[in-house]
């Protein structure tokens, strides 16, 4: 009997149409790896729905065709109660709700299995000023920082230039260098028109952008090679990463040293490790000289990084199998509870409980 997998994607966030691409290349690949795939398409007011969904271009409006999706315990049901029992959900929900750890909590919450990270996991990395103090506790070597909550007041440890980062964004949108006091203000503006707070850091001018993806297959933790993405600005924007600003946007394997790649492979298996992770995350790295510091980790890569283990779309649609199968083979979701049979006790009699709550 085939395996019914649901695919989420949009969603109320800035990266909701890279979210639809993602989706559909995810929901299409497993459609030809025999799954049964039930595309969730999350609107921007995050709405569910279910239907049929092949193309980005079924996005522009939502179909009347589609059905209204709620959660309910091991799966998804209609308005009218027609139930999706589901085997085995795929997060492709770039930003927002989606990568922050919401959706992986309502998984666990309605015991649907994910092949995707878990809620803790996201909820830190999604933050970048959670993300440093995360990798301080491993011992990975990081940027100085400095978080800012809106209309707090700004004290820099470090000198101009600065980068500032909306610290729960991705995909670049909002960044914006810093050259002096009236730039980092309107640098600081932008950021909290998107975000409650901001993160600054020094700006390196000469580094190099590095990545590396690594996921769990058969028990064991398999890295990608590590890819150098290129700009031709002061930061990687949205339009290069997306849009084909660049001749050339990257190259796999980077041209770097057998030293930086195994420290960037070491650093990228010490957090999959050290936290834990299920899924296939993306670790962003700065070279600066002969030094590599953690920068990010994404918990919802774009196109799942699935371009980073392979350069056909049937290396994709392998990988994609591999990240579904991992999954349908971890152990159960929950473990027993425990019933202390305390209300039982005469502690909390009439007479009891007015001697233990007595103001």
């Amino acid at each position: 009997m085939q395996k019914k997998v649901a695919v989420f994607f949009g969603g109320n966030s800035n990266e909701h149409e890279i979210s639809i691409i993602t989706g559909m290349l995810c929901a299409n690949l497993l459609r030809g790896a025999d799954y049964d795939v039930l595309p969730v398409y999350i609107t921007r007011e995050n709405a569910l729905y279910v239907g049929e969904m092949h193309a980005v271009t079924d996005f522009r409006t939502v179909s009347k065709k589609w059905k209204k999706l709620r959660f309910c315990t091991g799966g998804l049901e209609t308005e009218r109660g027609k139930k999706f029992p589901v085997d085995v959900a795929l997060n492709c929900c770039h930003g927002g709700a989606g990568e922050d750890g919401t959706l992986s909590a309502l998984f666990k919450w309605h015991r649907i299995r994910s092949a995707s990270p878990e809620a803790a996991v996201s909820s830190v990395f999604m933050d970048k000023s959670l993300t440093k103090i995360a990798a301080r506790g491993l011992g990975l070597p990081v940027l100085e920082g400095v978080t800012v909550k809106e209309g707090e007041k700004v004290e820099l440890p470090f000198p101009f230039p600065v980068i500032v980062k909306p610290a729960k964004l991705g995909s670049s949108i909002g960044i914006k260098v810093a050259a002096d006091e009236g730039e980092l203000r309107e640098a600081l503006s932008l950021a909290f028109t998107l975000d409650d707070s901001a993160l600054i850091e020094p700006y390196v001018a000469k580094k190099r952008d590095l990545n590396c993806a690594a996921c769990r297959v058969k028990g064991e933790i398999i890295l990608s090679p590590v890819e150098e993405v290129f700009s031709q600005g002061d930061i990687l924007s949205f339009h290069e990463k997306y849009e084909g600003g660049n001749e050339k946007h990257s190259q796999i394997p980077a041209e770097i040293s057998d030293e930086i790649t195994k420290k960037v492979h070491l650093c990228t298996e010490k957090l999959y490790e050290g936290f834990h992770v299920t899924g296939v995350v993306r670790a962003d790295f700065l070279l600066v000289g002969e030094e590599v510091f953690f920068n990010e980790l994404n918990t919802v890569p774009g196109s799942l990084a699935c371009y980073l283990f392979g350069n056909s779309l049937t290396d994709s649609k392998n990988f994609l199998v591999s990240l579904v199968e991992e999954a349908l083979s971890r152990p159960a979701l929950e473990k027993p509870t425990v019933t202390t049979g305390i209300l039982d006790s005469s502690v909390f009699t009439s007479k009891g409980g007015k001697r233990l709550f007595r103001p």
